[in-house]
């Protein structure tokens, strides 16, 4: 599947819209990510930034973003660009995802990541920061997502 991800955000990025239809393309390969609708914006092997649109589906009682669609982004912001970065020689899962709420999430909001990728060869863990901020440029979430990668288990 990720060595999908890197093969279809290689082959649209550079195009007119592509980045538009790899999103779309993101949320059919990962189904809870698509409620979100984020948007890739920057994906390499080093990080990522994406952002997240403030629609009433992903709004809580108390009308901002909801808690739990603030972790999914911060989450996918992290974890898209390792496996971007490990696969397919490599796997990832995900072992903990630590997220502080700093203010109330309004409006467009952009996730960003940036890490050393790791060698997908050897049995490690990272830990990635991600730092949510909206349209003024505010911190609403700062998060730390960490990750054990090592190589790909081979099938009979």
């Amino acid at each position: 599947m990720a060595a999908d991800i890197r093969s279809l955000w290689d082959r649209f990025a550079p195009l007119p819209g592509g980045k538009r239809i790899f999103s779309f393309l993101l949320g059919r390969i990962v189904p809870y990510t698509a409620t979100i609708h984020p948007r890739v914006l920057e994906l390499t092997a080093t990080g990522a930034r994406i952002s997240i649109a403030d629609r009433r589906g992903v709004r809580n009682h108390l009308r901002s973003i909801h808690a739990i669609a603030l972790a999914n982004v911060a989450e996918l912001t992290t974890g898209l660009p390792l496996a971007y970065a490990v696969m397919p020689r490599g796997r990832t899962i995900l072992l903990s995802l630590t997220v502080e709420f700093v203010k109330k999430a309004r409006g467009t909001l952009t996730a960003t990541s940036t890490f050393v990728a790791p060698s997908p060869d050897i049995e490690s863990e990272i830990e990635i920061p991600v730092e949510v901020r909206d349209a003024e440029g505010d911190v609403v979430v700062r998060g730390r997502a960490r990750w054990r990668v090592g190589p790909a288990q081979r099938r009979p």
